[in-house]
């Protein structure tokens, strides 16, 4: 067996970052916590995100995790010293891998000009600015506080009509990031909801004649946790485990959970973190 990765958001966000670190890191025992009872954190104070976010990641180290995923970019972005002050474990945030695959993808020298999208929670933290910023790269940052809804919605399927609202809403943020951004040449999605978006989003900045290269900081943090484990050490797929824990409703994190995984969801158990 692997080794033992447990992941964490406020709810099914996450998930994505799952999904895209099981072909990275297969043989791996993976634990999931979903805070679900506890969100959204971006309407809590910073000291309260940090004290769920610290109580979740301790549960997981408690159930044996060896490195803990922080796939949440509120608690990320207010929250990451925290954990990593009260884990004796590697953490791994979702905001400087994204950052970093930005500026891996300018890769010409150039500063390169970021848009970020992201909930405003994130935005208004300024974490991504000031990651991208690091890399020499300017940086727009648009908050689209309608996508989560609608991503949980499910309302994504093209043959629905109830995507062209979301296809419509997606028009309106990409337009308006336009006009602020003109020369902006690299799209971040700065929430881990969005990947569910990636094809609606290109035909949007298709329609838009808006060419910008798509940069998922779901898909960049797998690629960071995967650098933590040589390849000796990442087993047989066939040995691959998942163990999901919610804080609330175990029926709802199944259905939803399973449009964010692309897959059934099994072992779901539900615990009390308190409040």
């Amino acid at each position: 067996m692997g080794p033992t990765i447990g992941v964490f958001d406020s709810g099914f966000g996450g998930l994505t970052v799952l999904r895209a670190l099981l072909p990275l890191i297969p043989g791996a025992r993976y634990l999931y916590l979903g805070d679900t009872a506890r969100l959204p954190y971006g309407s809590k104070s910073r000291e309260t995100i940090a004290r769920y976010a610290v109580s979740s990641a301790k549960f997981l180290l408690e159930q044996g995790a060896e490195h803990l995923v922080v796939a949440c970019n509120t608690a990320t972005a207010l929250a990451l010293d925290e954990i990593k002050a009260a884990l004796p474990i590697g953490v791994t945030g979702v905001i400087e891998p994204g950052a970093a695959a930005a500026a891996r993808g300018v890769g010409d020298g150039s500063e390169g000009h970021v848009l970020v999208l992201a909930t405003a929670a994130t935005v208004q933290s300024g974490a991504y600015t000031r990651a991208i910023g690091a890399h020499g790269m300017a940086v727009t940052e648009r908050a689209c506080p309608l996508l989560v809804p609608l991503v949980e919605e499910g309302w994504l399927d093209a043959s629905a009509e109830t995507a062209a609202v979301t296809a419509e809403v997606l028009r309106i943020y990409l337009a308006s990031a336009q006009k602020d951004a003109p020369g902006a040449t690299t799209l971040l999605l700065g929430c881990t909801h969005y990947p569910l978006l990636t094809p609606m989003i290109e035909a949007t900045l298709d329609r838009l004649n808006y060419p910008l290269a798509m940069v998922d900081a779901a898909q960049a943090t797998a690629e960071a946790v995967g650098a933590h484990f040589p390849r000796s050490a990442k087993g047989r797929i066939e040995g691959t485990s998942m163990h999901f824990f919610a804080t609330d409703s175990v029926e709802k994190f199944r259905r939803l959970g399973s449009r964010f995984l692309g897959q059934g969801l099994e072992r779901v158990e539900l615990i009390d973190l308190g409040g």
